[in-house]
């Protein structure tokens, strides 16, 4: 393992805007149903990780780094889907609306959830289910993605060198 002094918060950092910016962003958002932006984001904190460090990390250091990336990543992403919610409340809400005015079979609940689908409240409530979630899956995922890209990104050590001859 790297010794305590080794600086991991920087790779964390980066790793966690990495999935957080893309988990929050819409669209871009879908790749993360396979979990690519959180195994992503603890591959990049790894990387990073390795790159700052000359001797080969291990698995258990991505895995550290990882997870701090996934805690990092969900805060990012909290921070990062309020405005974006904001922004595309009125577009969510007019699209509900829509498809309501059109389906006159739908059932109760499934409409009023519908109904309350962009407002105030509503947004409040999922960016707090939503960082909830974020912040256990992804830090599930960002650690597993931290020991593969430890593992992928490793550094091969060096080989020892020979003495001149004639010592």
């Amino acid at each position: 393992m790297i010794d305590a002094a080794a600086n991991r918060l920087q790779p964390a950092l980066l790793g966690g805007v990495f999935l957080g910016v893309l988990s929050a962003l819409p669209f871009i958002n879908l790749a993360n149903c396979c979990c690519l932006w959180w195994l992503g984001g603890g591959a990049v904190a790894a990387y990073l990780l390795q790159a700052n460090t000359p001797r080969p990390v291990t698995a258990g250091d991505g895995a550290v780094v990882g997870l701090m990336a996934g805690v990092v990543g969900a805060f990012v992403w909290a921070v990062v889907s309020i405005p974006v919610d904001l922004i595309m409340g009125p577009f969510q809400r007019a699209l509900f609306n829509r498809m309501l005015s059109t389906t006159a079979d739908m059932p109760g609940p499934a409409r009023a959830i519908l109904e309350n689908v962009g407002a105030g409240a509503g947004i409040i409530v999922s960016i707090v289910i939503g960082f909830v979630f974020m912040l256990i899956m992804g830090t599930i995922f960002t650690t597993f993605g931290g020991v593969l890209g430890a593992v992928l990104f490793q550094k091969k050590p060096a080989p020892p060198t020979e003495p001149p001859p004639g010592l």
